[in-house]
């Protein structure tokens, strides 16, 4: 006997899905189980994304129906052959393992060169989270973080000495009047590098540097440079209320502690870290 048209309609619209979906942002597409592989501990290109709790995954499509084949690390969207299917955004997906383009300032240097890499997220990062020994009442003698705006120079010119412009009325800077060793800790995540690559920021790749010392009060004699420094990065401090008391303060540093790879933390010897250089 053969089929009825209605049943025979509903058929021909269903057989394209037996191969299976995948979903994405409850967006699901049409693909071959072989189109989709599971990516595990390697090198992510900028385009690649999370796919959910269950690890990163390759495009759905091919990358011929979304991408023009250019060759170039940052590839070229292209208007798919069907006029039915809306131009994709190449986040939406994750593409050939490639290296990231390197960024306007160099990009950071190879996970081998320890103190250079200290150099730069110091010099590169624009706040940092400062911690000290608390002296407020209910938790007095217990660690309490603060942000700030740092600069150890301006853009130009990096010293490796971070350099704060701070208030009276800070609790930080009341703690440090009790205790002036506090130490400072950077993410490699503030930038673009952790978020091209798709690395999360407990990832060992994703660089975390802690500066440890003693906050000092910058002498007479240093206070045009530091100004120039904190200032060429952060204009909007020249507006900030007089009545706050601000002033200019600097790390005076006693440990580099680095993890930028896998294997464990570095300590990173003093000398190093200032012959280093971040550009």
């Amino acid at each position: 006997m053969r089929p009825a048209p209605f049943t025979l309609a509903v058929f021909t619209c269903l057989l394209p899905l037996v191969h299976g979906y995948t979903l994405r942002n409850t967006v699901s597409w049409a693909v071959s189980s072989n189109d989709v592989e599971r990516v595990e501990d390697a090198d992510l290109s900028a385009e690649e994304v999370a796919g959910g709790g269950a690890g990163l995954w390759k495009q759905a499509y091919p990358s011929s129906t979304v991408l023009a084949d250019s060759g170039e690390n940052s590839p070229e969207l292209v208007k798919p052959e069907s006029s039915g299917v809306t131009q994709l955004s190449s986040r939406l997906f994750s593409y050939s393992l490639k290296k990231v383009k390197t960024s306007t300032n160099g990009g950071p240097p190879p996970h081998q060169e320890t103190a250079n890499t200290a150099r730069y997220i110091a010099h590169y990062s624009d706040w940092g989270y400062l911690a000290t020994i608390s002296t407020q009442d209910k938790i007095k003698g217990i660690p309490f973080g603060n942000i700030f705006s740092i600069s150890d120079g301006p853009l130009d010119n990096s010293t490796g000495i971070i350099y704060f412009y701070v208030s009276q009325l800070d609790n930080s800077i009341m703690d440090l009047k009790s205790n002036p060793h506090a130490s400072l800790t950077f993410s490699e995540a503030e930038g673009e590098f952790c978020r091209q690559m798709v690395y999360d920021p407990e990832d060992p790749r994703c660089a975390r540097l802690t500066l440890t010392g003693k906050m000092v009060a910058v002498a007479p004699d240093e206070i045009q440079f530091a100004n120039d420094a904190l200032f060429s990065r952060h204009p909007a401090m020249a507006k900030w209320p007089v009545k706050h008391q601000w002033f200019f303060m600097k790390m005076e540093l006693i440990q580099v502690w680095l993890q930028n790879w896998f294997g464990g933390i570095i300590l990173v010897p003093l000398e190093d870290y200032f012959k280093a250089s971040p550009f």
